[in-house]
C-alpha cells in the first residue's frame, strides 16, 4: 500500500519527505543522512531512490552517505551541479521511482535557485516544491529574479486546489505573521494564523497545506489582490503598477520583516 508522505525532521526546521510502498522508500531532499537511516531502520524500509529539488546543502548533504553502499538513482535538476546526481531532469520530464508505482512530473520553478525544480504526482495530488512555495510564504531569491519567482509561483498556482503542498521547511507560523502584517483585516488569514499558532504550541507539524489554502491566504500568490497591492503601494510607491512589482515589494518586505 502506498503511504502518504511522511516528514522526517532534520536540522532546526527542515523536513525530508519519505514516500513508501511495501518495504520500498523514496526520500525527497535528504540534507542529512542520519535521520533518514534511523527512519528506514525503524520502519524496516529499503531506500530505492533519492529525489532532489535544488542544490543547497540542507537538501543534498545526505546524498553521499545514503548512496555509499546503495546502487540507487538520484534524481535532480539538470541546470544545477549536484554531487551524486545520476538522473538530471528538465521541465516536463516524468519519473517513476523504483518501488512506488507512481509518476512524478517535473516542473522547472526558478527563483530561489536558478535550476530549482518541483515534483508533482497528479494521481495523488502531491506537490514536492522544495524551497519555492512555502506554507504561507515563498523562498528567498538567492539566485533568481522577482519576475522568475513570481512566474514560478503562478505556475504552481495553476495546479488543482486540492493539491497537497509538501515544502521543505517548518516556516508556516513566521510566514503567517508576515502575511498578517500585509493584510491584517483578512478574516481567513486570521483564522489560519490562529490554527497554526495553536498547532505549533502543541509541537505539531503544519504541513501539508493545500494549494487552495495557499491561494486564499499566502500573500506571495496574491500579488494581484487589491488589498495586497494597496499594502505594498503604501510601503513602496509604484509597487502596485504590476503584479511582478507587487511581488518584488512583498519579497523585500519579508526579507526585512
Amino acid at each position: 500500500m502506498l503511504s502518504s508522505p511522511t516528514a522526517i525532521p532534520a536540522f532546526r526546521d527542515n523536513y525530508i519527505w519519505a514516500i513508501s510502498r511495501g518495504d520500498a522508500c523514496v526520500v525527497v531532499d535528504p540534507g542529512d543522512a542520519t535521520p533518514v537511516e534511523e527512519f528506514l531502520a525503524q520502519h524496516a524500509l529499503a531506500l530505492t531512490a533519492i529525489v532532489i529539488t535544488h542544490h543547497h546543502p540542507d537538501h543534498v548533504g545526505g546524498i553521499a552517505t545514503l548512496t555509499a553502499n546503495r546502487d540507487i538513482p538520484v534524481y535532480g535538476p539538470a541546470r544545477e551541479s549536484i554531487p551524486g546526481m545520476t538522473h538530471p531532469l528538465r521541465h516536463n520530464d516524468c519519473i517513476t521511482p523504483a518501488g512506488l508505482d507512481i509518476a512524478l512530473s517535473v516542473m522547472e520553478v526558478p527563483g530561489h535557485t536558478l535550476g530549482h525544480i518541483a515534483f508533482y504526482c497528479a494521481d495523488q495530488h502531491w506537490l514536492f516544491c522544495g524551497d519555492t512555495l512555502f506554507a504561507g510564504g515563498c523562498g528567498r531569491l538567492f539566485e533568481g529574479t522577482p519576475s522568475q519567482m513570481h512566474d514560478s509561483l503562478q505556475t504552481l498556482a495553476e495546479l488543482p486546489g486540492e493539491t497537497l503542498v509538501y515544502c521543505a521547511h517548518e516556516y508556516t507560523q513566521a510566514n503567517l505573521d508576515f502575511a498578517l502584517a500585509v493584510t491584517p483585516d483578512d478574516l481567513r488569514l486570521q483564522a489560519r494564523h490562529s490554527a497554526v499558532k495553536q498547532a505549533r504550541q502543541l509541537g505539531e507539524i503544519t504541513l501539508p497545506s493545500t494549494l487552495a489554502e495557499e491561494t486564499r491566504t499566502n500573500p506571495f500568490l496574491r500579488a494581484s489582490d487589491p488589498a495586497v497591492k494597496a499594502a505594498c503601494e503604501a510601503r513602496e510607491p509604484g509597487a502596485s503598477e504590476s503584479d511582478t512589482q507587487t511581488f518584488a515589494t512583498l519579497r523585500r518586505w519579508k526579507d526585512n520583516f
